[in-house]
This record gives structure tokens, C-alpha cells and sequence, in this order.
């Protein structure tokens, strides 16, 4: 009987913890759902659907003064920089090669297209602001094969390969999210890939003085420093730099490091809104 009763003990107190763990939480499994707690999902990144057509706009409204960036396809005109034609949808330049590029990458998937005669002065002028041997009929057959699907996607594609892709992937590396990775990709279509005075040459000025998050820096800090060191190179070449004080700055600021709309912001004294 005695022992019969310290069984019975031993089996209420062995329920009893069971009880206790089910309830505290420490096994996944028998946690009660109201006790656990849910991280907040992480903002999509810039190469999300919905944030890449972001990026697009905003970056639309500095190049193209329109937040409409599927219209500029057939964009092709001389604003006077020294880089020659900018044309298309990310402002591919005669003086700065990838205009080149995306004509001769065209041409071999599609060797009849209007461009494909105008390769040769394309690569006489690749580099210069020059624009012998192009002219008025260049900018007729841009506007004229910019109407194809075709070179549409061409474009598309450059843009991805040259800008948007190599800039979103670097910007992940260093721990950005999606406002880093915009800040990335609008300085690679600006300022090139380039080191001097290009992309990579101002986020090496930028990392010398502040550590990525990647590095354990904090995340606001160094995109400050980023936009410091942007904003001066922008500065030393004559350029309005809006695009940094009231745009990216602003959304900085605002701490809005997800890049959630809605967003508000001005360039070259222009306001812009997405809801």
C-alpha cells in the first residue's frame, strides 16, 4: 500500500512537469500559438516584381522627368553632357559604351534591325560626345526599331545585366535592404560601373569611412556616408543633385529603409508621389 502510494505520487508529479513544459514554450511543439511571437516578415527586396517597377519609376522621374519609365524606349536626344546620344530606358550613352553594346547585342539576334547600319559610326564615335556619321537618321531608327517588343526586351535586358542586377546583388552583400539597393542601383546608372569616377569608386570611398551592415555598421549611417560621397562627386561635375537631397536623403530620414510606398519627393524642383 505504502508503495503504492509513492507510485501514484511519482506518476502526478511526472504529469506535472509534462503539464509545465507543454506550456512554457521551450518545445516547438507544444507551445501555446497566443504565447509566441512573430518576427516581422522582412520588406521585399528590389528585385522584387513590385519593387523593381518602384525603381524604375523613381529613378524615371531624375532621368526622364516622368515617373512613366515604359514610355522612354524610344528616347534618343543630345541633353548636352559630352556623352553624346542618351537614349532609351536607362539612358544608355554613345560616350559611354553601353549604347554600343546594346546595339551590337541586338544585332546578333537580330542582324536586320534599322541600327545595325549605323555599327560602324557607333563604334568611330564610342567614348566621344561626337555624333558624325549618326544624326537625324540614327535617331529615326531608334525611335523606329524602339517600337519592336523585341528591342524592348533588349533594352530591358541590358539595363538588368549592366545596372540593375550587378548593383541589387552588391547592395544585398553589404546588408542593405531595398532603399541600400536603390541607392546602389541609381548611382551605377548615373555614375557607370566604373572605379574612378564611377559606382565602385565611390562605395570604396564610402566603405574606407563607415562599415557596411554586412561589417556590423549601422545600416542608416553608412548610406549616409554614401549619399555624402555621391552628392560630392556629383557636385565636382557640375550636377544638380536632387536626386539625393530631397529624394533619397528624404526617404533616409524618413527611416524608411524598405522602400514602402507611400513615397513623396522632389527632383530639380519637381514633386512626385506613389501610393
Amino acid at each position: 500500500m505504502e508503495r503504492a502510494g509513492r507510485l501514484l505520487s511519482l506518476a502526478v508529479c511526472l504529469l506535472a512537469v509534462a503539464a509545465c513544459s507543454a506550456g512554457s514554450g521551450g518545445s516547438g511543439d507544444g507551445a501555446r500559438p497566443d504565447a509566441r511571437v512573430s518576427a516581422p516578415a522582412p520588406s521585399a527586396g528590389l528585385d522584387a516584381p513590385g519593387k523593381k517597377d518602384l525603381a524604375q519609376r523613381i529613378v524615371s522621374s531624375a532621368e526622364n522627368s516622368s515617373l512613366d519609365w515604359r514610355a522612354q524606349y524610344d528616347y534618343v536626344e543630345d541633353i548636352g553632357d559630352g556623352r553624346g546620344y542618351t537614349a532609351g530606358i536607362i539612358g544608355f550613352t554613345t560616350g559611354t559604351h553601353d549604347l554600343l553594346v546594346l546595339v551590337e547585342r541586338y544585332t546578333k539576334s537580330h542582324p536586320d534591325n534599322a541600327l545595325a547600319r549605323y555599327l560602324p559610326a557607333l563604334r568611330e564615335v564610342d567614348g566621344s560626345g561626337s555624333h558624325e556619321g549618326l544624326g537625324a537618321g540614327f535617331e529615326a531608327a531608334w525611335q523606329a526599331e524602339s517600337r519592336k517588343p523585341a528591342f524592348e526586351r533588349a533594352q530591358d535586358a541590358e539595363r538588368d545585366r549592366v545596372y540593375f542586377g550587378p548593383a541589387v546583388r552588391l547592395a544585398k552583400r553589404d546588408g542593405l535592404g531595398a532603399l541600400g539597393q536603390f541607392v546602389y542601383y541609381d548611382a551605377m546608372v548615373m555614375h557607370g560601373p566604373g572605379t574612378d569616377p564611377g559606382f565602385h569608386g565611390l562605395r570604396e570611398r564610402a566603405v574606407a569611412q563607415a562599415d557596411t551592415p554586412a561589417e556590423g555598421g549601422d545600416e542608416k549611417a553608412y548610406l549616409d556616408v554614401f549619399l555624402d560621397v555621391r552628392r560630392e562627386a556629383m557636385k565636382s561635375e557640375g550636377r544638380d543633385t536632387s536626386r539625393v537631397d530631397t529624394a533619397q536623403r528624404r526617404f533616409l530620414y524618413d527611416g524608411n529603409l524598405g522602400l514602402e510606398t507611400p513615397l513623396k519627393w522632389e527632383v530639380y524642383g519637381q514633386p512626385y508621389e506613389i501610393r
